[in-house]
């Protein structure tokens, strides 16, 4: 593909709470989203596939969606360590829950999708997720990108 990069990129909608813990505002309180995602995909030899793709979009929707579903949609996303949200959350019976290893802001989301979920949903895809764009509300969006300086 000479020089050029070719991004295949999905959006997947989702529904979550969460709170920011020691937020200095109104966010430290339990409330949710409607987020919207952005997959950015890059073949790992930068060339498409024999119709013409990175990716088929499909295959893009059809390995996030079942885990965001499973994991986040419809349940709340809350950092390991905010013992209060825990407890509340699991006086709730059948609440689903997910325990991040960071304060769950759409940065940290970010993140943990590109580095923790993308590659073991892409493994044997020939593809790597190299962005993520994640909004947050209509007004506001985060954006993470593989570094490919070593």
């Amino acid at each position: 593909m000479d020089n050029n990069q070719v991004s295949a990129v999905r959006k997947l909608q989702f529904c979550a709470g969460h709170r920011l813990y020691e937020h200095e505002s109104k966010c430290r309180h339990f409330h949710g989203h409607n987020y919207q995602v952005f997959l950015h995909a890059q073949s790992s030899s930068n060339s498409l596939d024999q119709v013409g793709r990175v990716i088929d979009f499909s295959i893009l929707k059809g390995r996030f969606m079942p885990w965001i579903e499973e994991n986040w949609d419809h349940g709340f996303i809350v950092w390991k360590g905010d013992e209060e949200a825990i407890s509340a959350l699991q006086a709730i019976p059948e609440q689903k829950l997910f325990l991040l290893e960071s304060n769950p802001t759409a940065e940290n989301l970010a993140l943990y999708l590109l580095n923790q979920v993308a590659p073991k949903l892409l493994a044997d895809t020939g593809v790597n997720l190299t962005k993520i764009v994640l909004w947050e509300t209509e007004n506001c969006f985060v954006e993470v990108s593989l570094s490919l300086v070593k």
